[in-house]
Protein backbone atom coordinates (compact mmCIF):
# COMPACT_ATOMS: atom_id res chain seq x y z
CA UNK A 1 0.00 0.00 0.00
CA UNK A 2 1.28 3.45 -0.90
CA UNK A 3 1.70 5.93 1.94
CA UNK A 4 0.14 9.32 1.25
CA UNK A 5 0.97 12.60 2.98
CA UNK A 6 -1.37 13.50 5.85
CA UNK A 7 -1.61 17.07 4.68
CA UNK A 8 -1.67 17.45 0.88
CA UNK A 9 -1.67 21.25 1.12
CA UNK A 10 1.83 21.65 2.58
CA UNK A 11 3.74 20.24 -0.39
CA UNK A 12 5.16 23.52 -1.58
CA UNK A 13 6.19 24.99 1.77
CA UNK A 14 7.97 21.78 2.80
CA UNK A 15 9.74 21.59 -0.53
CA UNK A 16 11.00 25.17 -0.31
CA UNK A 17 12.19 24.65 3.25
CA UNK A 18 14.35 21.81 1.97
CA UNK A 19 12.79 19.28 4.32
CA UNK A 20 12.49 16.70 1.56
CA UNK A 21 16.09 16.94 0.35
CA UNK A 22 17.38 14.07 2.46
CA UNK A 23 14.31 11.88 2.19
CA UNK A 24 14.31 8.80 0.04
CA UNK A 25 13.04 9.44 -3.47
CA UNK A 26 9.71 7.71 -4.08
CA UNK A 27 9.66 5.10 -6.78
CA UNK A 28 6.95 5.82 -9.38
CA UNK A 29 4.04 3.43 -9.27
CA UNK A 30 3.56 1.01 -12.11
CA UNK A 31 0.96 2.47 -14.48
CA UNK A 32 -0.85 -0.89 -14.45
CA UNK A 33 -1.10 -1.00 -10.65
CA UNK A 34 -4.38 -0.63 -8.83
CA UNK A 35 -3.52 2.75 -7.27
CA UNK A 36 -5.86 5.61 -8.16
CA UNK A 37 -5.45 9.14 -6.88
CA UNK A 38 -9.24 9.29 -6.37
CA UNK A 39 -9.08 6.50 -3.80
CA UNK A 40 -7.18 8.57 -1.23
CA UNK A 41 -9.23 10.06 1.58
CA UNK A 42 -6.75 12.92 1.74
CA UNK A 43 -7.59 14.16 -1.77
CA UNK A 44 -8.32 17.72 -2.76
CA UNK A 45 -12.02 17.38 -1.94
CA UNK A 46 -11.22 17.01 1.76
CA UNK A 47 -8.55 19.74 1.90
CA UNK A 48 -8.96 22.71 4.20
CA UNK A 49 -10.24 25.97 2.77
CA UNK A 50 -7.10 27.78 3.94
CA UNK A 51 -4.65 29.06 1.38
CA UNK A 52 -2.06 26.58 0.18
CA UNK A 53 0.71 29.02 1.07
CA UNK A 54 0.94 30.88 4.38
CA UNK A 55 3.55 33.26 2.99
CA UNK A 56 3.91 34.59 -0.49
CA UNK A 57 6.35 32.71 -2.70
CA UNK A 58 8.98 35.46 -2.71
CA UNK A 59 9.07 35.62 1.09
CA UNK A 60 9.32 31.86 1.36
CA UNK A 61 12.45 31.93 -0.75
CA UNK A 62 14.26 34.51 1.36
CA UNK A 63 15.60 31.99 3.87
CA UNK A 64 16.28 29.17 1.46
CA UNK A 65 19.93 28.15 1.57
CA UNK A 66 21.38 26.72 -1.60
CA UNK A 67 22.86 23.22 -1.13
CA UNK A 68 26.55 22.70 -1.67
CA UNK A 69 27.60 21.78 -5.16
CA UNK A 70 27.88 18.02 -5.50
CA UNK A 71 28.93 15.68 -8.24
CA UNK A 72 25.92 14.39 -10.06
CA UNK A 73 23.89 14.68 -13.17
CA UNK A 74 20.87 13.32 -14.90
CA UNK A 75 21.05 12.34 -18.50
CA UNK A 76 24.13 14.26 -19.62
CA UNK A 77 27.38 12.67 -20.61
CA UNK A 78 30.83 14.06 -19.82
CA UNK A 79 32.07 16.78 -22.09
CA UNK A 80 34.19 15.28 -24.79
CA UNK A 81 35.01 15.61 -28.42
CA UNK A 82 31.94 14.75 -30.55
CA UNK A 83 32.08 11.20 -31.78
CA UNK A 84 30.16 9.38 -34.45
CA UNK A 85 29.37 12.41 -36.59
CA UNK A 86 32.25 12.09 -39.05
CA UNK A 87 30.05 10.75 -41.86
CA UNK A 88 27.29 13.35 -41.45
CA UNK A 89 26.75 15.58 -44.44
CA UNK A 90 27.18 19.21 -43.37
CA UNK A 91 25.23 21.16 -45.95
CA UNK A 92 25.93 24.87 -45.83
CA UNK A 93 24.04 25.78 -48.99
CA UNK A 94 20.94 23.61 -48.77
CA UNK A 95 17.39 24.55 -49.72
CA UNK A 96 16.48 24.88 -46.05
CA UNK A 97 14.95 28.35 -45.35
CA UNK A 98 17.09 30.81 -43.43
CA UNK A 99 15.63 30.50 -39.95
CA UNK A 100 18.10 32.97 -38.49
CA UNK A 101 16.02 35.82 -39.86
CA UNK A 102 13.75 37.64 -37.41
CA UNK A 103 10.04 37.30 -38.04
CA UNK A 104 7.76 40.32 -38.13
CA UNK A 105 5.16 39.47 -35.49
CA UNK A 106 3.31 41.21 -32.69
CA UNK A 107 3.62 38.11 -30.50
CA UNK A 108 6.50 38.37 -27.99
CA UNK A 109 9.01 35.54 -28.49
CA UNK A 110 11.40 33.64 -26.22
CA UNK A 111 14.53 31.62 -26.95
CA UNK A 112 14.87 28.09 -25.61
CA UNK A 113 18.56 28.51 -24.90
CA UNK A 114 19.62 25.48 -26.96
CA UNK A 115 22.26 26.16 -29.57
CA UNK A 116 21.14 25.18 -33.06
CA UNK A 117 17.54 24.50 -32.06
CA UNK A 118 16.76 28.18 -31.56
CA UNK A 119 17.97 28.82 -35.11
CA UNK A 120 15.47 26.24 -36.38
CA UNK A 121 12.63 28.40 -35.05
CA UNK A 122 11.95 31.61 -36.91
CA UNK A 123 11.76 34.35 -34.28
CA UNK A 124 11.49 32.04 -31.26
CA UNK A 125 8.64 30.31 -29.42
CA UNK A 126 5.67 32.59 -28.66
CA UNK A 127 5.75 33.84 -25.08
CA UNK A 128 3.41 32.07 -22.62
CA UNK A 129 3.33 28.94 -24.76
CA UNK A 130 2.91 25.49 -23.22
CA UNK A 131 5.76 23.32 -24.52
CA UNK A 132 6.57 19.62 -24.24
CA UNK A 133 9.88 17.86 -24.83
CA UNK A 134 9.18 14.17 -25.48
CA UNK A 135 11.69 11.36 -25.54
CA UNK A 136 12.72 8.00 -24.15
CA UNK A 137 15.16 7.55 -21.27
CA UNK A 138 18.54 9.19 -21.84
CA UNK A 139 17.54 11.51 -24.68
CA UNK A 140 18.09 14.67 -22.61
CA UNK A 141 14.61 15.78 -21.58
CA UNK A 142 15.71 17.02 -18.16
CA UNK A 143 18.74 18.76 -19.66
CA UNK A 144 16.40 20.43 -22.16
CA UNK A 145 14.38 21.83 -19.25
CA UNK A 146 17.46 23.04 -17.36
CA UNK A 147 18.76 24.90 -20.41
CA UNK A 148 15.37 26.46 -21.01
CA UNK A 149 15.27 27.77 -17.44
CA UNK A 150 18.91 28.89 -17.52
CA UNK A 151 18.37 31.06 -20.61
CA UNK A 152 15.66 33.01 -18.83
CA UNK A 153 17.63 33.31 -15.60
CA UNK A 154 20.66 34.65 -17.49
CA UNK A 155 18.39 37.35 -18.92
CA UNK A 156 17.20 38.42 -15.48
CA UNK A 157 13.92 36.48 -15.51
CA UNK A 158 12.58 34.40 -12.64
CA UNK A 159 11.84 30.72 -12.94
CA UNK A 160 10.20 27.75 -11.21
CA UNK A 161 11.28 24.12 -11.54
CA UNK A 162 8.91 21.43 -10.25
CA UNK A 163 10.57 18.02 -10.30
CA UNK A 164 8.75 14.74 -9.70
CA UNK A 165 11.77 12.58 -10.54
CA UNK A 166 14.81 14.02 -8.74
CA UNK A 167 15.48 15.66 -5.40
CA UNK A 168 15.78 19.44 -5.20
CA UNK A 169 19.47 19.15 -4.36
CA UNK A 170 20.14 16.81 -7.28
CA UNK A 171 18.55 19.22 -9.76
CA UNK A 172 20.57 22.18 -8.47
CA UNK A 173 23.81 20.18 -8.46
CA UNK A 174 23.19 18.83 -11.95
CA UNK A 175 22.57 22.32 -13.32
CA UNK A 176 25.58 23.77 -11.51
CA UNK A 177 27.77 21.01 -12.91
CA UNK A 178 26.78 22.11 -16.42
CA UNK A 179 27.84 25.67 -15.69
CA UNK A 180 24.35 27.00 -14.85
CA UNK A 181 24.47 29.02 -11.62
CA UNK A 182 21.29 27.54 -10.16
CA UNK A 183 22.73 27.59 -6.63
CA UNK A 184 23.25 31.34 -6.90
CA UNK A 185 19.85 31.95 -8.49
CA UNK A 186 18.16 30.02 -5.66
CA UNK A 187 20.10 31.94 -3.00
CA UNK A 188 19.12 35.24 -4.63
CA UNK A 189 15.43 34.31 -4.78
CA UNK A 190 15.40 34.31 -8.58
CA UNK A 191 14.72 30.58 -8.90
CA UNK A 192 12.49 28.14 -7.01
CA UNK A 193 13.28 24.42 -7.29
CA UNK A 194 10.53 22.27 -5.79
CA UNK A 195 10.64 18.48 -5.48
CA UNK A 196 7.24 16.83 -5.06
CA UNK A 197 6.21 13.22 -4.72
CA UNK A 198 4.00 12.41 -7.74
CA UNK A 199 1.42 10.69 -5.53
CA UNK A 200 1.25 13.72 -3.27
CA UNK A 201 0.90 16.02 -6.26
CA UNK A 202 -1.89 13.90 -7.75
CA UNK A 203 -3.81 13.95 -4.47
CA UNK A 204 -3.36 17.73 -4.19
CA UNK A 205 -3.66 18.62 -7.87
CA UNK A 206 -6.94 20.51 -7.55
CA UNK A 207 -5.48 22.74 -4.84
CA UNK A 208 -2.19 23.16 -6.68
CA UNK A 209 -3.70 24.24 -9.97
CA UNK A 210 -6.04 26.67 -8.20
CA UNK A 211 -3.11 28.29 -6.37
CA UNK A 212 -0.59 28.17 -9.22
CA UNK A 213 -1.58 31.32 -11.15
CA UNK A 214 -1.45 33.43 -7.98
CA UNK A 215 1.78 31.78 -6.88
CA UNK A 216 3.53 32.50 -10.18
CA UNK A 217 2.25 36.07 -10.29
CA UNK A 218 3.47 36.83 -6.76
CA UNK A 219 6.90 35.33 -7.46
CA UNK A 220 7.13 37.05 -10.83
CA UNK A 221 8.16 33.89 -12.71
CA UNK A 222 8.17 33.98 -16.50
CA UNK A 223 9.40 30.39 -17.08
CA UNK A 224 8.32 27.12 -15.46
CA UNK A 225 9.44 23.52 -15.93
CA UNK A 226 7.63 20.35 -14.82
CA UNK A 227 9.80 17.22 -14.99
CA UNK A 228 8.06 14.95 -15.76
CA UNK A 229 4.35 15.01 -16.56
CA UNK A 230 4.44 11.26 -17.29
CA UNK A 231 4.92 10.46 -13.59
CA UNK A 232 1.87 12.56 -12.79
CA UNK A 233 -0.16 10.80 -15.49
CA UNK A 234 0.77 7.41 -14.02
CA UNK A 235 -1.11 8.26 -10.84
CA UNK A 236 -4.48 8.01 -12.59
CA UNK A 237 -5.66 4.54 -13.50
CA UNK A 238 -8.86 5.71 -15.16
CA UNK A 239 -8.20 7.11 -18.65
CA UNK A 240 -10.95 9.72 -18.56
CA UNK A 241 -9.82 10.95 -15.13
CA UNK A 242 -6.20 11.10 -16.32
CA UNK A 243 -7.13 13.10 -19.42
CA UNK A 244 -9.31 15.57 -17.51
CA UNK A 245 -6.79 16.16 -14.72
CA UNK A 246 -3.87 16.74 -17.09
CA UNK A 247 -5.96 18.98 -19.32
CA UNK A 248 -7.05 21.10 -16.34
CA UNK A 249 -3.48 21.31 -15.07
CA UNK A 250 -2.26 22.44 -18.49
CA UNK A 251 -4.96 25.10 -18.54
CA UNK A 252 -3.83 26.36 -15.13
CA UNK A 253 -0.30 26.77 -16.50
CA UNK A 254 -1.65 28.88 -19.33
CA UNK A 255 -3.62 30.99 -16.85
CA UNK A 256 -0.43 31.46 -14.83
CA UNK A 257 1.00 33.53 -17.69
CA UNK A 258 4.34 31.70 -17.89
CA UNK A 259 6.14 30.00 -20.74
CA UNK A 260 5.96 26.46 -19.40
CA UNK A 261 7.92 23.38 -20.45
CA UNK A 262 6.77 19.84 -19.63
CA UNK A 263 8.93 16.77 -20.14
CA UNK A 264 7.26 13.53 -21.14
CA UNK A 265 8.17 9.94 -21.85
CA UNK A 266 7.21 8.62 -25.26
CA UNK A 267 5.01 5.66 -26.08
CA UNK A 268 6.75 2.27 -26.26
CA UNK A 269 5.26 1.87 -29.75
CA UNK A 270 6.41 5.15 -31.33
CA UNK A 271 8.77 8.04 -30.49
CA UNK A 272 6.29 10.52 -31.99
CA UNK A 273 3.61 10.18 -29.31
CA UNK A 274 3.69 10.67 -25.56
CA UNK A 275 3.20 7.74 -23.23
CA UNK A 276 -0.51 8.41 -22.77
CA UNK A 277 -1.15 10.43 -25.93
CA UNK A 278 -2.42 13.51 -24.08
CA UNK A 279 0.19 16.26 -23.72
CA UNK A 280 0.98 16.70 -27.41
CA UNK A 281 -2.63 17.78 -27.99
CA UNK A 282 -2.90 20.28 -25.14
CA UNK A 283 0.50 21.93 -25.73
CA UNK A 284 1.41 24.67 -28.20
CA UNK A 285 4.83 23.29 -29.14
CA UNK A 286 6.17 19.74 -29.33
CA UNK A 287 9.85 18.75 -29.55
CA UNK A 288 10.65 15.08 -30.18
CA UNK A 289 13.99 13.75 -28.94
CA UNK A 290 14.86 10.26 -30.14
CA UNK A 291 17.49 7.65 -30.84
CA UNK A 292 18.31 6.95 -34.49
CA UNK A 293 19.52 3.42 -35.21
CA UNK A 294 19.67 2.92 -39.01
CA UNK A 295 21.13 -0.38 -40.18
CA UNK A 296 24.05 1.32 -41.92
CA UNK A 297 25.12 3.30 -38.83
CA UNK A 298 27.67 1.71 -36.57
CA UNK A 299 26.49 3.52 -33.46
CA UNK A 300 23.33 5.04 -32.03
CA UNK A 301 22.78 8.74 -32.55
CA UNK A 302 20.40 11.30 -31.16
CA UNK A 303 18.09 13.40 -33.33
CA UNK A 304 15.56 16.14 -32.61
CA UNK A 305 12.49 17.13 -34.57
CA UNK A 306 10.03 19.99 -34.11
CA UNK A 307 6.61 18.40 -34.42
CA UNK A 308 4.68 21.65 -34.08
CA UNK A 309 4.85 25.24 -32.83
CA UNK A 310 1.68 27.26 -32.99
CA UNK A 311 2.04 30.76 -34.43
CA UNK A 312 5.66 30.23 -35.45
CA UNK A 313 7.47 29.07 -38.57
CA UNK A 314 10.05 26.38 -37.99
CA UNK A 315 12.21 23.81 -39.70
CA UNK A 316 10.59 20.45 -40.42
CA UNK A 317 13.87 18.60 -40.69
CA UNK A 318 15.25 16.10 -38.22
CA UNK A 319 18.64 17.22 -36.90
CA UNK A 320 21.36 15.41 -34.92
CA UNK A 321 22.31 16.63 -31.47
CA UNK A 322 24.67 15.80 -28.63
CA UNK A 323 24.41 15.91 -24.84
CA UNK A 324 27.68 17.13 -23.36
CA UNK A 325 28.77 18.35 -19.97
CA UNK A 326 27.47 21.79 -20.96
CA UNK A 327 24.05 20.62 -22.16
CA UNK A 328 22.35 19.94 -25.50
CA UNK A 329 23.84 21.18 -28.76
CA UNK A 330 21.90 20.75 -32.00
CA UNK A 331 23.78 20.48 -35.31
CA UNK A 332 21.39 22.61 -37.32
CA UNK A 333 23.46 22.43 -40.54
CA UNK A 334 23.94 18.65 -40.45
CA UNK A 335 21.68 16.08 -42.09
CA UNK A 336 21.02 12.51 -41.01
CA UNK A 337 21.28 9.80 -43.63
Amino acid sequence: MVAVSDDPDDWFERALDGEGDDAEEAEPEDPDSSFDADSSTDGPESADDESLFEDDFGSALQDVSAPAVDVGGDDAVPAAEPEGFDDLDFVLGSDEPDFDEEIDSELPRVDLGIEGLDRMIQGGVPERSLIVAMGSAGTGKTTFGLQFLNRGLEQGERGVCITLEESRERVINSATEKGYAFDEYVAQGQLAVVDVDPIEMANSLASIRNELPTLVEEFGASRLVLDSVSLLEMMYEDRAKRRNEIYDFGRSLKEAGVTALLTSEVSPETPYASRYGIVEYLTDAVFVLQYVRPDDFRETRLAIEIQKIRDANHSREKKPYEITGEGISVYQQANLF
